[in-house]
């Protein structure tokens, strides 16, 4: 597969732990490096990492947790020319689960948001769906 770049990015509410955040996307994806940024009410977490193993956890975790179609409906919803965008909860994650969510509303905290850009991405979005 072609070069695959992950981007992560999620806000840390003055009522949340950074830390709890960190763990949180790393229960998902693995140590990727993240970086904090100020903002005006708490801070925004982020990451850009590159190549198809940072995303080795998420395709197994898709596996072991037996969400894989509903994975796939997702990821076309959030399907682009060289993109997938999707989001997930943040406090489902944090206790190392996936379940996606909606950018605003859905989750009080804010979701985990996730791009992964490729120059196949459907290509991308059958191998994270597919059985190994």
């Amino acid at each position: 597969m072609d070069e695959i770049t992950l981007q992560v990015e999620a806000e840390v509410n003055p009522t949340e732990s950074e830390d709890k955040v960190r763990r949180a996307v790393e229960s998902i994806f693995g140590c990727i490096p993240m970086q904090a940024k100020p903002l005006r009410k708490g801070s925004l977490l982020f990451a850009e990492a590159q190549g198809q193993e940072n995303l080795a956890k998420f395709h197994n975790l898709l596996n072991r947790e037996r969400i894989r179609a509903a994975a796939r409906t997702v990821f076309f919803q959030g399907l682009e020319k060289k993109a997938i965008n999707f989001c997930l909860n943040k406090q489902v994650a944090y206790a190392g689960h996936i379940s996606f969510s909606q950018e605003t509303g859905e989750s009080p905290l804010g979701p985990i948001k996730v791009k992964i850009k490729c120059s196949n991405p459907r290509q991308l979005l059958d191998w994270l769906t597919s059985r190994t």
